[in-house]
């Protein structure tokens, strides 16, 4: 059970963003399925739906940057150039949350901020470090794409596309993920390594 209301609310919220996807779901809705008895517990606790979403994202934001660096860690030990390894290592982290309390609803969560039109991501304070994973993971995967690559957002495009199969994975209810992380693993591998074809060169030159 929740230690507070505080962290019924969070709950609440992840297991209905899981359900519905979070641009579905209204404040009442999750402070009802809280059981909150104050109509503006939302607003007490977090001081509206932005703090409520940065604390769904801090909730999970940190053991995921620590088994980033791990993986990024052994990379650089290797010192050898390795996308489909950078592909896990921006992967395999995020897939760990299938499995994790509140982890399918903090993933469809972060679908859907990065599939809006404009994607309006606000950083929470380990993601504002200069130093974080994803910051650290975006360094090293850029000697590996072409200059194309990189004018085209193709890292940006990798995040959207694993955590957007993810989110999808998480509604299945299916239990063993190994065979799907690889397949996503070797498909964000495939997508950061494709070549820029000569007509994308010549919209991009124009």
């Amino acid at each position: 059970m929740p230690a507070s209301v505080r962290d019924a609310l969070i709950d609440a919220a992840e297991r209905l963003f899981a359900e519905r996807g979070s641009d579905r779901v209204s404040l009442r809705e999750i402070t009802s399925a809280a059981g909150a008895s104050n109509a503006s517990a939302v607003q007490y606790h977090f001081g509206d739906r932005r703090g409520l979403v940065r604390a769904v994202l801090a909730k999970h934001e940190s053991e995921i940057d620590r088994h980033r660096r791990r993986l990024l860690d052994e990379y650089e030990a290797r010192g050898q150039p390795d996308v489909r390894r950078l592909a896990a290592a921006l992967v395999e982290p995020l897939a760990a949350e299938l499995a994790a309390e509140g982890g399918p609803g903090y993933l469809q969560l972060v679908a859907d901020l990065y599939n809006r039109p404009n994607p309006t991501f606000e950083p929470t304070a380990t993601e504002a470090k200069r130093d974080d994973s994803i910051t650290r993971w975006r360094a090293l995967v850029e000697p590996l794409l072409t200059p194309e690559a990189v004018r085209l957002h193709r890292r940006f495009d990798a995040m959207r596309f694993a955590v957007s199969e993810l989110a999808r994975r998480g509604r299945t209810g299916r239990k063993d993920h190994r065979l799907f992380t690889s397949q996503l693993t070797d498909l964000v591998a495939a997508l950061l390594s494709a070549p820029v074809s000569d007509e994308t060169r010549r919209e991009l030159r124009r």
